[in-house]
């Protein structure tokens, strides 16, 4: 056999985050800033029902969509959160992680050619998801001048007769932007009226902080033609419970669940049983993250302000996406002189997409004593920077 490789994956570029976190991860004395992983821990309350779980042997598979009752927490969940109404008998698929719906979304909704509108930057798994599941991705590369908000006219132009999906990835990894209902109104006409589908990414739906999150969903004639897509990782520190969830239409969730299926078979048992304590119980976990989150981002962003570091206001997900373009540096140059010589690890923009060419992803998901001492010297190594210049 002389080529036993895929050529579709070998031409997939790996992960940008993981790089810089590899890399900090075997230096000393070093402080990582690039990981979207809450410094929480799972609640005790979680962690308990998971304990218990375990305890009295709930160590089978469930259901091929996850149990019911999740199901039925999850769908009492988005209606009182987002006023959308789910079915958990045949709209709602429990995942492994967001990660997987993403992928059995796109693979359920494409025929091989067809196009998926992908708004950059934003998370590192849409693109590589869309080639995999046959699509050809059509990149929109938002700007900062619009908050990195996605806007009609950049939509209208995007969409071509092969376009099937628009992926809306709000609120936004890496930028921390969201959109409001306003915003949203004049992308959903636009969705209408070219007959095309949208997954809708709500993984950071809990964490806003000016404005309450609205789903696209929500909004007259979009549920028929939306994936939401959520999760427990971000919202109750549940990153490595590897666990997620999808809303749509019951033709949708049907062709999902049949990959998941044959793929996964289902999520993790443990990880649903503490989930239902999750969303019974979590709320109040949810606000005191939150309140935390938005005192650091308040933190980051006076500090950006003391340095004259370009930064837009961030209302939602928990980074902050800063301006070094005045370096005349790459993203990825900066980033990894910063950690040589600062040893501090953020993320080049350009993880995300060509258009987060001059910015840092920095995630906030830290203590706000790591993110004294990382601003310290993100401080002392721009300084420096500015001297070189003269």
């Amino acid at each position: 056999m002389t080529k036993p490789l895929s050529d579709k994956v070998i031409n997939i570029k790996p992960s940008g985050i993981r790089k810089f976190f590899d890399i900090v991860s075997e230096m000393k004395d070093a402080i990582s800033l690039g990981v979207g992983e809450p410094d929480f821990d799972t609640p005790w309350h979680i962690r308990d029902e998971g304990i218990y779980a375990l305890e009295k042997g709930r160590t089978f598979y469930t259901s091929n969509a996850g149990l019911k009752d999740l199901r039925e927490e999850i769908s009492k969940n988005i209606k009182r959160k987002r006023n959308i109404e789910y079915d958990p008998n045949k709209e709602i698929l429990v995942t492994v992680g967001g990660s997987e719906a993403i992928d059995i979304g796109l693979r359920a909704l494409i025929n091989e050619g067809e196009e998926v509108i992908i708004p950059q930057p934003s998370y590192v798994s849409y693109e590589p998801c869309a080639l995999l599941a046959g699509a050809k991705p059509v990149i929109i590369n938002l700007k900062g001048e619009n908050d990195f908000r996605l806007k009609p006219e950049e939509l209208q132009n995007a969409i071509t007769e092969n376009t099937k999906v628009l992926i809306l990835p709000y609120p936004n990894n890496p930028t921390g932007a969201i959109m409001e209902k306003e915003d949203l109104e004049k992308i959903a006409k636009i969705i209408i009226e070219n007959d095309i589908y949208v997954m809708s990414d709500e993984i950071y739906s809990e964490l806003t902080y000016k404005e309450k999150h609205i789903s696209i969903a929500s909004l007259d004639n979009m549920r028929e033609r939306t994936i939401l897509i959520d999760g427990f990782s971000k919202a109750y520190a549940m990153t490595g419970w590897r666990l997620g969830y999808a809303c749509a239409p019951k033709e949708i969730i049907q062709q999902m669940t049949k990959i998941h299926q044959f793929a996964i078979m289902c999520a993790p048992t443990t990880s649903q049983y503490a989930a239902i304590s999750a969303l019974k119980k979590g709320d109040k976990d949810i606000e005191i993250m939150r309140s935390a989150y938005n005192q650091r981002r308040r933190f980051l962003l006076n500090a950006f302000k003391e340095m004259n570091l370009e930064c837009f206001e961030p209302h939602g997900a928990f980074y902050v996406f800063p301006c070094i373009k005045e370096f005349n540096m790459t993203s990825e140059e900066f980033a990894t002189r910063f950690l040589e010589e600062e040893r501090v690890a953020a993320v080049p923009g350009t993880a995300f997409g060509e258009s987060g060419e001059g910015y840092l992803r920095i995630s906030y998901a830290y203590s706000i004593e790591n993110l004294k001492e990382a601003i310290s010297r993100l401080k002392r190594f721009v300084e420096k920077l500015r001297k070189e210049q003269k």
